[in-house]
């Protein structure tokens, strides 16, 4: 499985020699999180020369989610917030991207393994079941409409939060495995801690939110396996928050009320009194050598 990541920054992540097979062109990668059991990963992507790829059948479900630059699938060519998604065993046409363009790549179930079907073009039936979004295109739902903002919330005794608005991306309708946008309405608050039994991972595209792990802000990546609490959540005042949010599984809200975390002790060999030692200092931790120390009201 992944392990737990939270929250980091991309601009503190080493770049890679990309993942890709039987492609014609130059790319690099920063490993946003990486499961080393079944090769799972969620991955930013830079094409530092124009890049080709045959079409093929993937190994693991895989989406693209461009943040910049151009992407031709097949006759389809998909600018920024442009998406695709290949279930597996789903043909993916051959694919052209520009140098300098950026995208965000998602696996699931498997590693980078890519097979060639050498057909180039984009066919409805050996393609049936691929998906081509353009997210500027679409209009956002309230998460509280059941028929357009989150199905999959009603569905299956999930949790519409009002102030929050979606556009779906991709949904399996057998498991409930989702990518959607979110967009948060400037100041919006949730307050109570939360966690899932689903995993939860989402990559800030604009705003910010303070919440219990600090302040998110673009290009700002989490994934939280199944059980993790988080929350008391409050977007920017002038300019919410929108992020790119994936799960597992239908996504179930847990809420918890009145949560603490509380450590006391009694000092045995530190601390104001003993011989060589300062008075304790309450530090702050530091969330990214970038961005810098967490923006937490707590720490004075």
């Amino acid at each position: 499985m992944r392990p737990h990541v939270e929250l980091v920054d991309e601009k503190d992540l080493m770049w890679h020699q990309a993942e890709f097979e039987h492609a014609i062109g130059q790319a690099r990668q920063k490993n946003l999180s990486y499961d080393e059991e079944d090769g799972s990963a969620s991955l930013e992507v830079e094409f530092t020369s124009d890049w080709f790829r045959p079409a093929g059948i993937h190994d693991a479900q895989t989406e693209w989610y461009v943040l910049s630059g151009e992407v031709k699938v097949g006759e389809e060519v998909l600018g920024e917030n442009g998406y695709w998604c290949a279930p597996q065993e789903v043909q993916t046409p051959a694919i052209s991207v520009k140098k300098g363009t950026k995208v965000l790549i998602f696996r699931e179930y498997a590693g980078w393994g890519f097979t060639l079907t050498h057909e180039n073009a984009f066919d409805a039936k050996s393609c049936e079941g691929f998906i081509i979004k353009r997210a500027d295109d679409m209009d956002w739902f309230d998460v509280i409409d059941p028929e357009n903002g989150s199905p999959m919330d009603f569905e299956r005794g999930g949790t519409p939060v009002p102030g929050l608005f979606i556009k779906l991306l991709y949904r399996d309708p057998k498991t409930g495995f989702y990518t959607r946008l979110i967009k948060a309405k400037p100041g919006w608050r949730e307050h109570p801690l939360a966690h899932h039994p689903v995993y939860e991972e989402a990559y800030c595209l604009d705003g910010y939110f303070d919440y219990n792990y600090g302040q998110m802000q673009p290009g700002q990546y989490f994934f939280r396996p199944a059980g993790i609490r988080h929350g008391d959540f409050t977007a920017g005042d002038d300019t919410g928050c929108t992020w790119i949010l994936r799960c597992d599984g239908d996504l179930v809200d847990w809420y918890t009320d009145d949560a603490s975390v509380e450590m006391k002790g009694t000092p045995v060999n530190w601390g104001e009194g003993f011989p060589g030692s300062e008075p304790p200092v309450l530090l702050q931790p530091v969330r990214s050598r970038s961005v810098g120390e967490w923006k937490d009201p707590s720490y004075q």
